[in-house]
């Protein structure tokens, strides 16, 4: 059984995850996604994996590389069809609405002059967010009308697929803090808060993380919303919302967790792998 790890650099995720292999003395493969080269017609050597473990840091090459793959037969953690979904904001809400995962209010428009009147509807302030995008990059909060102009036609004048779909959400007033929570299969098997001052509380835009208990119902929820954008291992992002309690912001598909080992108590890497190795064994069926 060998494993292949696709990635676009090594950072310390991909060390840990490395190192953590070759403890146990598992043969494995680094696949650099600036150098490989998929024949489309020949899966030649790439059907000798018992499961690639997806680590690239653009969306693009994760998506297009999980997409082959899986039509070769090849199990990959995560899938294509996880990748798809968590990649892209929009169809992460529409799929955690359909599934019944409590979630934010968003409202979706496609011209300056809808997206105004949806963001009237849900009342200021409200939050514009691009689909595609991770690390708390290209978010806007929105106060008032006047502010409301002024991004939509920035975003109407930069005209790139990212700004071409309006995607708002209500604002929460969270106290402060936010909640990573990282599930493994079926279990949520840690969670950190991450603070800030500003309303943006991604670690990536300087949140300070701190252990967070995996409560029952916490766990309930992420593992809901884990198996609404197709399983795997994931990150769920949540909010804590005043009147309704727990509300899934956001799911992430390639997850980083070097400041969360620590934080959680909980040895991440390990987990991951013995998840990816109960796949490679076909313990768990991921296509």
């Amino acid at each position: 059984m060998k494993l292949g790890i696709l990635y676009s650099r090594v950072r310390a995720e991909e060390k840990l995850l490395f190192e953590a292999l070759d403890a146990r003395g598992v043969a494995y493969d680094k696949i650099d996604d600036r150098e490989v080269i998929f024949d489309l017609h020949n899966p030649g050597a790439w059907r000798e994996y018992g499961v690639v473990l997806e680590r690239c840091i653009n969306h693009s090459r994760a998506l297009n590389a999980l997409k082959i793959l899986n039509d070769w037969r090849v199990p990959t953690v995560n899938t294509a069809y996880v990748a798809s979904v968590c990649g892209d904001k929009l169809a992460t809400s529409t799929a955690l609405v359909h599934h019944g995962v409590p979630t934010t209010r968003v409202q979706v428009a496609f011209t300056p002059e809808s997206a105004i009147k949806a963001i009237e509807e849900l009342g200021y302030p409200v939050i514009l967010k691009p689909a595609v995008g991770s690390w708390g990059r290209l978010l806007s909060k929105v106060n008032d009308r006047e502010a409301a102009e002024a991004i939509l036609e920035h975003k109407e004048t930069l005209g790139s697929y990212h700004h071409s779909i309006f995607y708002i959400q209500e604002y929460i007033k969270k106290p402060g803090r936010d909640i990573r929570a990282f599930v493994i299969g079926d279990e949520t098997v840690g969670a950190i808060y991450r603070a800030s001052e500003h309303w943006i509380t991604n670690t990536a835009r300087g949140g300070q993380a701190t252990g967070c208990p995996v409560t029952p119902e916490l766990d309930r929820i992420c593992v809901a919303a884990a198996k609404a954008v197709g399983g795997g291992i994931v990150g769920v992002d949540l909010l804590e919302d005043p009147a309704r309690g727990l509300l899934v912001n956001e799911v992430n598909y390639t997850i980083e967790f070097r400041n969360s080992i620590t934080t959680t108590g909980v040895d991440i890497p390990q987990r991951i792998l013995d998840y990816v190795l109960a796949v490679a064994r076909g313990e768990i069926k991921v296509i």
